[in-house]
């Protein structure tokens, strides 16, 4: 099929629905996803949004903390944007339906979260993006304007190489006009052509073999935009969560949100004892690259599997009350959060790097933006301040939206434009390469491109990385194109680009903790 439209949205989440309300009273927009329209990783975010709500908060702490998190390498006044226009897109949310937990005072209930000098984190008990994207959604299933595609993967970004071009990096005028779409239902692949296309395609964390993020996080949109020519950024960033539930049986892990920890709960060894104060001053609040590489330590000095997060010693009515999801969770594989400690591991969990945008969302690609996990802004520098990503989303996917409605007017032409040709290809039926590949690559990205890095392991990494890219290409090329052989691709480019880019920096930054640069004290 063949469809045209005046917006593209590739993926589903809090990026993609704001940006499809702001702009659906301006034409037809058109929503690409996966699976569901409910599956993203906002719908797996507990913790909340970053918002300054009350005194003694101010802007001014929020972008200082958002600084200091980010080891340097912010973008001061991408920062400044975020933060500043905070309290209007929370208000947005809330008049779509968003319900926030509120204190008998009827004032909103913050929390604190590691990084943050005040309590200004908004949420929904543990599963804020939860009631987020439920909000959003309905929103978005209501307007006439929004027509959603589910169980449509996005294979390759239309351009002019498309059109038989030589497209390099040093093109200034590579241009997008649209997606190539399978149909994972009908096994047809569609041609989308729009005046403008959003990358909303959120994180990468299955290139790792323990991710908090669900299997649909699969790098999709920084593949294509580096596939496409467009400019990628700060890939080395990985941001692994401290603190995802130890369930080998499991996957995705499951996230026990930094929140816990603002609330009281404590990091111990397996034997009972006490470690973040040898770390930071900043105990189990401290940001989450420092945590993480605490428990990692630990792990590696003990030789255990896991650490313990304890919450026995907090009020077990309120924990009940502000973590019910979690008390859930653990209760029925055993641990009564308010009786047990918790088994904790690190797991990946956000990208800080992606599709390098400006501060209204454009790629280097014209009509191609890019928002959310997806995008590269300057927010986030070498490591993300917790529950800030939410916050990005939506004020980008307003500032795309002012962006694009400005252009709806121009003329675009579509003419010359060929459908997807998939001649020559031929049902593949050796799936087990397929599966077996993936295994590999998070094999050596967990085991080479973790927490902890270093100039061998980096190269070790790259050339095991090599062999599998040349076979998943041969396969790629002969075979009619699934969703996982699509997904396995991307991965792999995505390990490259995170591999190349942790080479090329020669210190220890953030998230990137390299053996042979120490950090400079």
């Amino acid at each position: 099929m063949r469809y045209t439209a005046d917006f593209l949205i590739i993926g589903s989440g809090i990026a993609g629905l704001t940006y499809a309300l702001k702009v659906a009273p301006y034409g037809k927009v058109i929503i690409v996803t996966k699976d569901n329209i409910a599956e993203s990783n906002t719908r797996y975010a507990q913790g909340g949004i970053a918002a300054v709500m009350y005194n003694p908060d101010s802007f001014e702490k929020h972008i200082q903390d958002t600084i200091t998190a980010g080891a340097g390498l912010c973008d001061e006044k991408i920062v400044r944007i975020a933060i500043s226009e905070s309290a209007e897109r929370i208000k947005e949310l809330i008049e779509w339906g968003t319900n926030f937990d509120k204190t008998t005072s009827g004032k909103y209930d913050l929390a604190k979260e590691g990084g943050h000098s005040e309590y200004r984190v908004l949420h929904h008990k543990d599963n804020t993006g939860k009631e987020i994207i439920r909000a959003l959604t309905i929103q978005a299933q209501q307007h006439p304007n929004i027509e959603i595609l589910e169980n449509h993967f996005s294979i390759e970004i239309i351009t002019q190489h498309h059109l038989g071009m030589i497209v390099t990096k040093k093109n200034s005028d590579i241009t997008c006009y649209g997606s190539y779409v399978l149909n994972t239902k009908k096994n047809q692949i569609d041609t989308i052509l729009s005046k403008f296309t959003l990358m909303a395609t959120g994180g990468c964390g299955n290139v790792y073999t323990t991710t908090t993020n669900p299997p649909i996080a699969t790098g999709d949109g920084v593949a294509m935009v580096y596939r496409a020519k467009g400019k990628i950024e700060n890939m080395e960033f990985i941001q692994f969560h401290p603190t995802a539930l130890y369930n080998s049986n499991e996957r995705p892990s499951f996230l026990i949100t930094e929140a816990l920890r603002g609330f009281g709960a404590l990091l111990r060894t397996i034997d009972g004892i006490e470690f973040m104060q040898k770390y930071d001053h900043r105990k189990e609040l401290a940001p989450r690259d420092i945590v993480a590489r605490a428990v990692d330590n630990e792990m590696k000095i003990s030789g255990d599997d896991y650490v313990l997060l304890d919450c026995r010693h907090l009020n077990k009515n309120e924990l009940i009350n502000h973590f019910p999801n979690i008390y859930a969770k653990c209760l029925s594989i055993g641990v009564d959060i308010s009786k047990d400690m918790i088994p904790v591991v690190p797991a990946a969990h956000f990208s800080c790097g992606g599709i390098k945008t400006d501060e209204f969302g454009r790629s280097s690609i014209t009509n191609l933006y890019a928002v959310g996990e997806c995008a590269c802004t300057g927010l986030h520098g070498a490591n993300r301040l917790a529950s800030n990503s939410l916050l990005e989303a939506v004020v980008f996917a307003n500032r795309a939206s002012i962006d694009t409605i400005s252009k709806t007017n121009s003329v675009f032409n579509f003419e010359g434009i060929p459908d997807w040709n998939a001649e020559g290809t031929v049902l593949n039926e050796e799936m087990v390469l397929i599966t077996q590949t993936l295994k590999e690559l998070q094999f050596i990205m967990t085991n080479y491109v973790g927490i902890v890095r270093s100039d061998l392991r980096l190269k070790r990494a790259l050339d095991r990385l090599e062999i599998i890219y040349r076979e998943t290409e041969e396969i790629y090329a002969k075979s009619i194109l699934t969703q996982k052989i699509c997904e396995l691709r991307n991965l792999i480019n995505i390990a490259y680009i995170i591999i190349k880019m942790a080479m090329n920096r020669k210190e220890s930054k953030g998230l990137h903790y390299s053996l042979n640069y120490p950090e400079k004290k």
